[in-house]
């Protein structure tokens, strides 16, 4: 083929550009090569050495996937097989992985989640120390966004945001602010005692299912605190938070993949969608609160309205709109108000329930105390207070039975705790269920329900004063623990005053981890009137 002169000159000057071009295109994919070999070996090997000079031991790096695959083979093999009625040894089926590994090289020892590692300690000195924030070098991972898009509130934060989101929130937990929510409180159990007696057969019995009835009582109660309203005005809420939180769940351990939350997944679409309606109903909620706030009507005592109200203030005595929060932000608490309110005390209930029909002499020592302080009248503050061996039942059911299984946290930089020195970029992983399982702190009887060890307090308890952590440790302490266990008691106390607990035949004990320890295959319970 003959070119004309024009063609050939074009064809010659344009070929610099090109060969330009392609190399340009070459460096990128070579730094985004270099990128991919520093993130899934280099860093990972360095870390991995740097931590068994130390004289660490744990599972060895494998190329990109870590231990997930181990991880997953025995999460599969232990969940096919369901425990035995009134087994409280629950570790070896619901973090197989982390009980075999801490077994085989130590209380404190190396595994990986991906190309990261993960130091799992179960000193509870040690875990206090990472939970006290006293050397400021832990933080919580962020797992690619995800956990923003259930919430990206109080947990989330850290440094000076924390600091003063925790202060404006502080005021709504205040136990004189809880007291006016026993109304709420005790109206939503009303109404659950009433519609399990209209059930009551001919003989006084009444089989359900308790895992969603006690989810539905905590989202009611959460929805009458929180905003004033009706679990039924709420639920929308509740479904998505419970959908989002399984699509979470599933993709967590995708995170190892960079940028994987920006793939157009339908996974990610549908997350996203969540989010922005949740985000929608709550701006509506907040705006019409607001909205009668600014027209000086009254502000209902409920945890929006003082969150609110804290906010007001706070930005009043700062002199400066920045020093509250957004609405977005106040948005943000509000789902974790939603999320962490329902979810804690609904597994905290459950399990009591369940534990306290394997166990029936300490469901009757209960209600006896239960019925000497109130009768069958409604429990009042300052008797519910004055519960003993309820309070020794929760405490008991608590350590057995954690709703969290485990704590997270990440080195930012590097640091020392324990004269071991740890680089930025480890994750450390605090093992609630396995401190509170472990025989070298709670005695030869740490398997078997003993509320009695919590008779003298909880510093007591255990041969560990902080051994003892199902809301946390330190100044990240769980914000709502009182407002929890404030509504654990009265539930207890309303349902063990009209109705005996006994296990259903067709209940299987089978405790899963599934952002908080539930009973997989739900808690079915025959209720009978007392």
């Amino acid at each position: 083929m003959v070119l004309g002169a024009g063609g050939f000159m074009g064809t010659v000057s344009s070929m610099p550009w090109s060969l330009l071009a392609y190399g340009l295109l070459g460096l990128v994919l070579l730094w985004q090569a270099g990128r991919l070999l520093q993130w899934l070996w280099l860093r990972p090997r360095r870390l991995e050495l740097a931590l068994r000079a130390q004289g660490l031991r744990g599972t060895s790096y494998r190329f990109l996937v870590g231990d997930l695959r181990e991880h997953g083979r025995l999460t599969r093999e232990a969940l096919a097989r369901p425990l035995p009625l009134r087994c409280h040894d629950i570790a070896p089926r619901v973090v197989p992985f982390f009980y075999n590994t801490v077994r085989a090289h130590g209380k404190t020892c190396i595994s990986w989640f991906g190309p990261m590692p993960k130091v799992t300690i179960t000193d509870p000195d040690l875990a206090k120390d990472v939970m006290s924030n006293k050397f400021g070098h832990f933080e919580k991972p962020k797992f690619e966004g995800l956990t923003k898009l259930l919430s990206d509130g109080l947990l989330n934060h850290e440094g000076e945001k924390w600091v003063k989101h925790r202060r404006i929130l502080n005021p709504a937990f205040h136990l004189e602010k809880l007291k006016r929510m026993l109304p709420a409180f005790s109206a939503c159990c009303e109404e659950l005692v009433s519609r399990w007696m209209e059930h009551l057969g001919s003989d006084d019995s009444y089989e359900l299912d308790v895992w969603p009835e006690m989810q539905s009582l905590t989202g009611d109660v959460i929805s009458r605190t929180a905003f004033g309203s009706n679990y039924l005005e709420g639920r929308r809420i509740f479904q998505l938070i419970e959908e989002q939180v399984e699509r979470i769940i599933k993709s967590i351990k995708k995170t190892i993949i960079p940028g994987y939350m920006f793939f157009p997944t339908k996974n990610n679409r549908r997350m996203h969608q969540i989010k922005k309606e949740i985000d929608s109903i709550l701006r509506g909620l907040i705006d019409k609160r607001m909205q009668a706030m600014e027209k000086d009507e009254t502000t209902k005592e409920d945890l929006l309205g003082m969150l609110l109200e804290s906010n007001m203030r706070h930005t009043a005595e700062n002199g400066q709109p920045s020093q509250g929060l957004t609405i977005e932000e106040v948005i943000e608490e509000c789902k974790l108000f939603y999320f962490a309110g329902m979810e804690t005390t609904s597994v905290l209930l459950t399990w009591t329930m369940l534990l306290l029909s394997m166990h029936p002499e300490w469901q009757d020592r209960a209600r006896e105390e239960i019925l000497g302080l109130f009768g069958k009248n409604r429990p009042e503050y300052e008797c519910l207070s004055r519960l003993k061996i309820v309070m020794m039942i929760l405490y008991e059911v608590l350590r057995l039975y954690p709703p969290a299984v485990t704590l997270i946290r990440q080195t930012y930089k590097q640091m020392e705790i324990g004269g071991i020195t740890y680089p930025a970029g480890v994750i450390i992983e605090l093992p609630v269920l396995l401190i509170h399982h472990d025989s070298d702190i709670w005695g030869s009887d740490v398997h078997e329900f003993k509320p009695e060890r919590f008779a003298e307090g909880i510093s007591k308890a255990s041969k560990d004063t902080g051994a003892f952590l199902p809301f946390g440790w330190g100044p990240r302490i769980c914000l709502g623990q009182n407002f929890a266990l404030l509504e654990a008691k009265m539930a207890l106390c309303m349902i063990l005053q009209s109705f005996k607990l006994e296990l259903a035949p067709a209940y299987t004990h089978a405790p899963e981890e599934i952002a908080t320890l539930r009973p997989v295959h739900g808690a079915q319970i025959k209720l009978r009137a007392v």
